[in-house]
């Protein structure tokens, strides 16, 4: 039995929902094998009130949840990821600060439910939908056999991970 925990940062530009949705997500599903947090190049500083509406719902954590700077864990003094996903396009392009320990890195990009324009529900509707996506990539990427697979090959998969199709869209 692995009783390693390891430490998976969720980077995106505002910090408001995608990174945040992953965060809790990771933190229920990584049942302790698995700590989950996030930051964003320009956090908006605060979390996205229907992100947080919609971990209530879900009944995931909440506590804790705050959007900050990847400023935040990029000193040697802060922890040391085993892995660092982007979940934004725009944070995939930004040059990223170095991280201590030189983690794992992947793309997941998935759209901005914040950015949605419309009806309440159709705002509603569009975090559930990322929050949808992402839950199916971290129960993937938390499947990998991580105790008994080389770094190449987990690279592989974690690209895949992020390449996997998003609901509505062409596979």
């Amino acid at each position: 039995m692995n009783s390693r925990t390891y430490n998976l940062l969720f980077l995106c530009t505002g910090n408001s929902a995608r990174s945040v949705l992953a965060e809790s997500i990771m933190n229920k599903w990584g049942k302790g094998q698995f700590r989950g947090y996030s930051a964003g190049s320009h956090p908006t500083g605060k979390v996205n009130p229907l992100a947080l509406a919609l971990l209530k719902q879900l009944e995931f954590p909440t506590e804790g949840l705050r959007s900050k700077s990847w400023d935040e864990f990029a000193a040697p003094s802060a922890i040391h990821f085993d892995f660092v996903i982007t979940v934004c396009d725009n944070a995939a392009g930004e040059v990223c600060p170095y991280w201590p320990a030189q983690p794992m890195t992947a793309h997941w990009g998935i759209p901005d439910p914040a950015a949605v324009e419309g009806t309440e529900v159709e705002k509603k509707f569009a975090f559930r939908q990322a929050f949808k996506v992402m839950e199916t990539r971290i129960k993937l990427f938390l499947s990998l056999p991580l105790a008994s697979i080389d770094s190449l090959r987990l690279q592989e998969r974690m690209d895949a991970i992020g390449k996997t199709p998003l609901e509505g869209q062409p596979k």
